[in-house]
């Protein structure tokens, strides 16, 4: 193993390999969340018999979300790449990458969310509904506070996943550390390089970790 040629390879790839996973998670993670909530703000309202039950509602949009779910990442990037083509041009890019990811992100995030909203405690929504308050009072002023630990976890392991995903989005060569591990780590067979980015990764998913966890403790009721 080169070390000489390991550092070389990380001081003229890893930052912009690093920029372009930063750029793809956090488009995915903004877009997960903004619309998994609001499936999950779906799911929960049309099961949740002290609100509008919809049995139709709730089944079609659960199993458009499982349908996605239950496909493992790497076939569903495969089987978007004509969608993504169609929509920017080249799916080969991080923003290729950052669709692929978002289209992921929306229904792992939503049942994460719904989960979230179901631990609140009952008794507390019929406090609030015996008060007039309309749903959306209810959802801002009495649920999402409560589920707000539980919440932020959930945006946690999002983002955790996400990065693993974007791994995977290297191997169509899309960028970020995912594809630099493939390019010189495996097709070239540095080694060193595999292992500073195994390194890198721990990490990023231990400090992003503890800071979540940080923040859903400031937050605990």
């Amino acid at each position: 193993m080169n070390w000489q040629s390991t550092l070389e390879i990380l001081q003229d790839n890893l930052g912009k390999a690093l920029a372009d996973t930063f750029f793809m998670v956090s488009i995915a993670t903004v877009v997960g969340v903004v619309f998994g909530t609001l499936l999950a703000i779906a799911l929960f309202l049309t099961q949740h018999h002290l609100f509008s039950p919809n049995a139709a509602v709730n089944n079609v949009v659960g199993f458009i979300v499982n349908a996605i779910r239950s496909m493992p990442f790497l076939i569903l990037l495969v089987v978007l790449i004509p969608l993504i083509q169609l929509i920017i041009g080249d799916p080969y890019t991080p923003l290729g990458g950052a669709i692929a990811l978002s289209i992921a992100a929306i229904p792992f995030f939503a049942r994460i969310a719904e989960n979230s909203f179901t631990e609140v405690d009952s008794g507390l929504i019929e406090a609030a509904i015996a008060t007039g308050a309309p749903t959306r009072q209810i959802l801002c002023d009495a649920i999402f506070p409560q589920a707000l630990p539980s919440f932020i976890r959930g945006i946690v392991l999002t983002i955790i996943s996400l990065l693993g995903y974007s791994a995977m989005v290297g191997t169509i060569g899309a960028g970020g550390i995912g594809d630099m591990a493939i390019q010189f780590g495996y097709n070239r067979y540095e080694t060193g390089v595999l292992i500073a980015i195994v390194v890198l990764l721990v990490v990023l998913v231990q400090a992003i970790q503890w800071i979540g966890d940080l923040i859903a403790r400031a937050v605990t009721h």
